[in-house]
């Protein structure tokens, strides 16, 4: 017995990938190995029960039994292992030991103990599923095409209860053999990179190319070379200041230009809250009620956000919904001590069967008190929206969100945007996408192996903000602002609107000289002369220089420079005067082919290490509100690949920590950071008015957040 078991489950010592096509009768099982044998010039096993089952039918003994299970075992085994040894590389096997096995479950209700034990023991680099959605052709042997759905469920559920690394393959033979080639040669890849079958399988099925896995893991070993910073973007050094009367001339050629375009306003808004009631959410880990004094608490952790937020509670949009709720669970709240009130306040904004914010999406919460209504920055982008991304009476809003959000967000737009659209004399479209699952990332340990969780599965994490260039490369428009979520105020709405037109105003004459430009370098009747000028255009206008051997090119090689200079993405960007907000500022540095651009670079790229790229970052005088206008065609009419113009070395390494345990993670280059690195980009410096951005719940007490 024991013979027969190694009989069974031997396969030869050998570096042949093997991959088993796997599935019921009549489903392109022997087509698609046959396909994949022939594409990699090696050799298939076929199914030794068709000849087996043909020669005891031809000669009189009848049709399968199950005595019959046992021998076909041994007779494909031995088909395989004969196999392997004149494989190239790939071997393909029409049916397996496992086929037989649910054969024999299925039919006779009985697995020989021998076959079973071989066939969940047999391994595979992978299985093939091939899917019933070809028809069920007769040849004599196969049984019968009813009940096709039920069996290949039997089948699927075999690979998943014994733990096979399985892909289902599905469509015609053309497309079946495609999506397979596709497969083997990303399979391969993950092999070489160390991954196994089922780390290849679970890749997959998150929709994360294997390139991308390969690159993440590089950049892990290889760390990511900080930013090289020049200097930083001043006044009439890589930052346009303009008059007031520049301003409203900019705005007007927006408004008078508009109708021509389709507008839309982007706003990444898939963030939860929680870090904006970080510090509450640390005061109610920490503090003892029953042992000390909020006061005592406050003096022990030095905590300079807490003594603001009680001294204010009362001015916060949500105190009257809170307080009102505190009365109903403790009927006796007027009689509490002051800590216990505040306390248990702060207990009720974040606890989880009542208001739960720091686990709400930040757009969604209540920010702003009017007479007759609170308001949620979502409302206020709506606003804003009808404002300023108006078209011919249209404008559009799109927001980035949690698909488990989604319905949040669509709760109050129904409630208001009636409303808005009356106010506003416009209809507006609102669209909605996620952050792509394929844009999430790997994650590694600290000696950059993959992370796995307790079940041995790797670890992936969303790739960051920079993942929404997906989401943004898909938008159909001609001209899109950007804002984020947190970023709106109660007041001076037409000043802020004016701003923005302001900015796309810039933009459209921009585009326009280089969509003229363009035009006339696709001509034959380009000079010298014209040359000069769009160089000139360049430098003055949009901070590029060319190469400084650039006359000695021949005047075809100039304007092919100059198209590949001209032919991109636009931003305009608005930048305020720096007042120590956290986050990314406007420099020049330099890029890895030694030419200096402006770039949006956050203090994580720099190397604070370096005395002199410190005193570069210290000497900064303004600050990236994230306030953006877009272009997104071309002079054609055409849509840009965004995903072209990626500085794919510009990424984030951050430490995290997963079921108790440090990793590291890999964000993508941010979106208006590495994402927009090789844009057309111009910075224009805005009131610092415009920038209202809320991290903090104590940022709804500044004025710009309170009633007038």
């Amino acid at each position: 017995m024991e013979e027969n078991l190694v009989q069974l489950t031997k396969t030869g010592a050998s570096s042949v990938i093997k991959i088993a096509i796997f599935g019921p009768e009549s489903t392109g099982k022997t087509t698609l190995a046959t396909q994949l044998a022939d594409y990699y010039k090696t050799v298939w096993v076929p199914e030794f029960a068709r000849d087996y089952l043909q020669e005891k039918l031809d000669s009189g003994r009848g049709i399968c039994d199950i005595d019959d299970m046992l021998p076909i075992a041994y007779g494909q085994t031995k088909l395989e292992n004969e196999g392997v040894l004149k494989a190239n590389r790939y071997l393909f096997c029409d049916t397996n030991l496992l086929v037989t096995k649910v054969f024999s479950e299925l039919y006779y209700n009985f697995c020989d103990s021998l076959l079973d034990k071989a066939a969940r023991s047999h391994q595979y680099d992978l299985f093939f599923l091939t899917d019933i959605d070809v028809p069920w052709e007769d040849d004599g042997l196969r049984d019968s095409p009813d009940g096709r759905e039920d069996v290949f469920g039997a089948f699927k559920q075999s690979l998943i209860d014994n733990k096979k690394p399985f892909i289902t393959i599905s469509g015609d033979k053309e497309t079946r053999l495609k999506i397979a080639v596709d497969i083997i040669e990303d399979l391969t890849e993950a092999l070489q990179m160390g991954l196994s079958s089922a780390d290849f399988v679970q890749i997959y099925e998150h929709g994360i190319p294997i390139e991308n896995i390969k690159r993440q893991l590089e950049i892990f070993n290889e760390g990511i070379p900080k930013t090289v910073l020049v200097n930083p973007a001043t006044h009439n050094h890589g930052i346009l200041k303009l008059s007031e009367t520049d301003f409203e001339q900019k705005a007007v050629f927006f408004d008078e230009n508009k109708s021509k375009l389709q507008l839309l306003k982007f706003v990444p808004a898939s963030g939860a809250a929680t870090r904006m009631f970080k510090f509450l959410s640390t005061f109610l880990n920490d503090f003892d009620l029953r042992n000390e004094t909020i006061n005592a608490y406050i003096n022990r952790k030095k905590d300079t956000e807490l003594p603001l937020f009680i001294v204010g509670m009362d001015k916060f949009p949500f105190f009257i919904e809170i307080d009102k709720k505190l009365h109903e669970i403790y009927p006796d709240f007027d009689t509490f001590k002051r800590d216990y009130k505040n306390y248990y306040f702060i207990k009720t904004l974040l606890a989880s069967e009542y208001f739960d914010f720091a686990n709400k999406p930040k757009g969604i919460l209540p920010f702003h008190k009017y007479p007759n209504k609170i308001s949620a920055p979502i409302e206020e982008h709506l606003y804003e929206c009808a404002f300023y991304a108006t078209s011919n009476d249209k404008s559009s809003l799109h927001l980035t969100v949690s698909e488990n959000h989604q319905e949040q967000f669509e709760s109050i737009i129904n409630q208001v945007k009636e409303n808005v659209e009356i106010k506003s004399n416009s209809k507006i479209a609102v669209s909605y996408s996620y952050q792509k699952k394929e844009t999430d990332t790997i994650a590694v340990d600290l000696n950059n192996s993959p992370f796995r969780d307790e079940n041995d599965k790797l670890v992936f994490r969303p790739g960051g903000h920079g993942a929404l260039i997906e989401n943004l490369n898909a938008i159909d428009a001609d001209l899109v602002f950007v804002k984020n979520i947190d970023n709106v105020i109660q007041n001076n709405i037409h000043q802020i609107s004016f701003y923005k037109k302001a900015l796309a105003g810039i933009l459209m004459e921009l585009q326009s000289q280089i969509f003229e430009y363009m035009n006339a370098l696709d001509t034959e009747e380009m000079t010298i002369e014209g040359i000069g000028e769009i160089t000139l255009f360049l430098k003055n206008q949009l901070n590029i220089e060319v190469n400084a051997d650039f006359s000695k090119f021949k005047l075809k090689n100039q304007i092919s420079k100059l198209k590949e200079l001209l032919d991109r993405p636009i931003r305009i960007c608005g930048m305020v005067k720096n007042e120590g907000e956290p986050g990314g500022g406007p420099f020049w540095v330099m890029g890895a082919d030694g030419r200096r651009t402006l770039q949006i670079v956050e203090t994580s790229q720099v190397d604070l290490n370096n005395a002199e790229q410190l005193k570069i970052l210290s000497n900064a005088t303004h600050f990236n509100p994230v306030d953006l206008v877009c272009g997104l065609r071309n002079y054609q009419g055409q849509r840009f690949d965004l995903k072209k113009f990626i500085d794919l070395d510009s990424g984030f390494i951050v430490y995290k920590n997963h079921g108790g345990k440090d990793l590291k993670a890999y964000e993508l280059p941010g979106l208006w950071n590495g994402a927009m690195a090789n844009w057309l980009t111009v910075f224009v410096e805005v009131p610092l008015f415009t920038f209202n951005p809320v991290k903090t719940v104590n940022d709804l007490l500044k004025p710009a957040h309170q009633p007038l």
